[in-house]
């Protein structure tokens, strides 16, 4: 199969900044790399790429990861960029080389742009449930900090969606408990809990089953779901596990992702507490072992963890621990209406987390075939090529009036590793014709011959046909009518 090009990389002004950070001038940096200073001038201004020895050479001396100059930081920051300038309030139009620019060279700028475009929508909703209200409202109610999801989300995805202290912290436990072996991993937890948290499990009553989980501190009952498979059951007494045996290690995480909101802090709380419990049930070295021996077929990791397939899913996102990573993936979790409940990624694939994701993406077809594993090979606008896997799973209680929720599960990665997985088997990776062009979102997205669009092209406008007056999805060039 025929590889994509090696990118080059630059180091833009990320080497400068870090080079002040460190209290070195030019010349001092460049006797310390061996190069020339003018060469290190040419680097720092992007106008020559780095190359591996001198990448290499600059992370050790500055005490970075090779990973620090990546672009995929700048891109995701360029992509809300887009979306915040794209608003209809902001009469601002920018293109994605203007975007990618601010976003490279002066991302602080960006930062703070996206997160007054935050505030403004924040505001704005603010004013219409205001105005909505009863007349009797307080008119100056604060308003409400950024969207605390954002915000967990952007901090797990600053760690590249891999957590080590509470990975590591798992895998030992793991191992000393023998969660390894045939053992169900149910039952040693449950006992875990007895002996040294006094924590008794407990099976809720089917008519009291809506949450999975609900644990009382005062008769330190747990209460589970009678809904719960074995593995669920396993995750959600891993969860509570993590929740008291670890919550100093936590907290600490957790204080130190600047976190604007009480919100914010509890659901990066709970998120972490999942994690570990994803960690503890699929220790890394032997779950990344597993995942490259079966050639991360998410079935048979199923069949051989005891756990669902979501979780399987979120979990194969993870491994990206030094030395030892898997394949880069992103995993998204999304409902029929478009919702993106879960987003977590260690690749630099984002989506705009502004006006909706992309109709074309396989993750919307595959609640038209529900259990079925689709693939699909999607080529964004940028010319970037992702090769995703998408399946619907079902949760609820059982019985025929009983509430059930229907998800699509989507994991994908960078085209370049999609020969490691059992799934690109019969695929023509190499085959442009094969992509599925896709958008990051109808409001940024710059394709113009899209038929499924939802808005005008980006830096465009929807023709109207005169005699339907109906909206046709491209742009027009010139004004007039029919002849």
């Amino acid at each position: 199969m025929a590889r994509p090009p090696v990118r080059k990389i630059y180091a833009h002004a990320k080497l400068r900044r870090l080079r002040t950070e460190r209290g070195m001038n030019q010349v001092e940096l460049a006797r310390s790399l061996g190069i020339s200073t003018s060469y290190l001038n040419q680097i720092e201004h992007s106008q020559r790429p780095l190359t591996a020895p001198v990448l290499l050479h600059i992370a050790e001396v500055l005490g970075v990861d090779p990973e620090f100059f990546s672009e995929a930081t700048e891109e995701r920051l360029a992509t809300d960029l887009r979306a915040a300038l794209s608003d209809e309030a902001t009469g601002v139009s920018a293109s994605a080389e203007e975007a990618v620019e601010v976003a490279r060279d002066h991302p602080e700028v960006a930062r703070a742009l996206v997160a007054l475009h935050h505030r403004y929508r924040d505001a704005s909703e603010q004013v219409a449930a205001l105005a909505s209200a009863d007349t009797r409202a307080a008119p100056h109610a604060a308003l409400p900090p950024a969207e605390p999801h954002d915000e967990v989300r952007d901090f797990f995805y600053a760690h590249h969606n891999h957590i080590e202290p509470l990975d590591s912290a798992a895998e030992r436990s793991a191992q000393e408990w023998g969660l390894d072996s045939a053992r169900p991993a149910a039952d040693i937890l449950r006992r875990r809990l007895a002996d040294h948290h006094n924590v008794t499990v407990v099976q809720a009553a089917p008519e009291r089953a809506a949450d999975a989980r609900r644990f009382d501190p005062a008769s330190r009952l747990l209460f589970l779901s009678p809904w719960l498979t074995e593995g669920q059951r396993a995750f959600q007494l891993a969860t509570q596990y993590a929740l008291l045996e670890c919550g100093p290690r936590l907290d600490a995480l957790v204080d130190g992702a600047g976190l604007t909101s009480a919100q914010a802090t509890a659901l990066a709380r709970i998120g972490l507490a999942n994690y570990f419990a994803g960690a503890l049930l699929m220790p890394y070295t032997v779950f990344q072992s597993a995942a490259e021996e079966l050639r991360y077929d998410i079935e048979l990791l199923q069949a051989r963890f005891g756990v669902g397939f979501e979780t399987v899913c979120h979990r194969l996102s993870t491994l990206q621990r030094s030395g030892r990573r898997g394949v880069p993936f992103s995993f998204l979790r999304v409902d029929r209406a478009g919702n993106v409940s879960k987003r977590q990624s260690a690749t630099d694939f984002h989506f705009s987390r502004l006006g909706g994701t992309c109709p074309l993406w396989t993750v919307y077809e595959a609640f038209s075939s529900p259990g079925r594993i689709l693939t699909q090979v999607a080529e964004m606008p940028d010319g970037k090529r992702y090769f995703w896997v998408a399946r619907t799973v079902t949760r609820g209680g059982a019985g025929h009036h009983a509430p059930r929720a229907e998800f699509a599960i989507a994991l994908g990665c960078e085209l370049r590793h999609a020969h490691r997985l059992v799934y690109a088997e019969g695929v023509a990776l190499d085959d442009p014709r094969a992509a599925t062009p896709i958008g990051l979102g109808c409001r940024i997205c710059e394709r113009r011959d899209c038929a499924q669009r939802a808005r005008p092209p980006a830096g465009g406008r929807l023709a109207v046909d005169p005699d339907r007056r109906t909206h046709v999805p491209y742009p027009v060039e010139t004004s007039g009518t029919k002849e």
